[in-house]
């Protein structure tokens, strides 16, 4: 997985190698995606979740929102701008939406952040989980795997977004999000992910045991460069070249076979989407 930094905590930059397992490289998008890659060798302990568009279906708001406040301006929301938002913190992203719009002198960053709030409260109290993660998440919990959310959003989008879903989110070991105080860099630094390693019982946690989740090219970034493994859900309309990185791309939480990570197999029948 190459070389990774960790320890923000001393501020200390150290050197994780990794196995060089070719088989588990990204290039072979084809077999990931197929789920016909074994990754049983690898006995991941923990577990991480990005949140917005892996666990929620919050993406879709912040597309309706952001297309309504273009739309203003005779503008487009286009896929391609929406990838590089994926996944950063709100100021980063508030800053990159308003330049690559040409939007720059007009509507400032801060400006854009105002609106977009107001008009994402009501839809992020009724957004809906995606599918397979209620499963996931039950089964995970019930064979007692660590489990944690690590996302980008503020604290109190967190709470918004997770209204309907308390029980589910109560069987994390623990919560990171982007306004954390110990988050210097958003992704794809790694800061997040190192830091929420840091808050599992046991810490430290050998990174080469961990698994993310995310559905974000900057998320899967940022996860390897923790030195952690990577299982990318991608928006169907993702750019395919923009899958780099990830050692499984899924179409669906559904897809996931715990097994294949050394977890704990699925016994039921899968009878829900949930």
């Amino acid at each position: 997985m190459g070389t990774v930094v960790a320890s923000i905590a001393s501020g200390q930059k150290s050197a994780i190698t990794s196995h060089a397992h070719q088989s588990l490289n990204c290039n072979k998008k084809e077999e990931a995606q197929k789920g016909t890659v074994s990754f049983s060798e690898k006995a991941i302990t923990h577990i991480m979740f990005d949140m917005d568009g892996l666990l929620l279906d919050t993406e879709r708001s912040y597309t309706i929102v952001q297309e309504r406040i273009l739309s203003r301006y005779g503008k487009r929301f286009e896929m391609s701008l929406k990838s590089k938002l994926m996944g950063l913190k709100a100021t980063e992203a508030a800053q990159i939406f308003v330049q690559e719009t040409g939007l720059d002198g007009i509507l400032s960053p801060e400006e854009f952040l105002k609106e977009r709030e107001e008009m994402l409260q009501s839809l992020f109290l009724n957004c809906e989980l995606m599918p397979g993660v209620s499963r996931l998440i039950s089964h995970l919990h019930t064979h007692g795997v660590p489990m944690c959310v690590a996302t980008s959003s503020h604290r109190r989008h967190f709470e918004l977004k997770t209204t309907k879903h308390k029980e589910k989110i109560s069987m994390m070991h623990h919560v990171v999000c982007g306004d954390d105080p110990g988050i210097k860099q958003g992704k794809p630094s790694p800061d997040i992910f190192l830091l929420a390693a840091q808050k599992f019982k046991g810490a430290p946690i050998d990174q080469d045991r961990i698994l993310v989740f995310e559905d974000a090219p900057s998320g899967v970034a940022a996860a390897k460069n923790a030195g952690m493994w990577v299982v990318m859900v991608p928006d169907p309309n993702l750019d395919t070249s923009l899958y780099k990185g990830a050692d499984q791309v899924l179409t669906s939480l559904l897809e996931f076979k715990p097994s294949d990570w050394g977890l704990p197999p699925f016994r039921d029948s899968l009878i829900s989407k949930y």
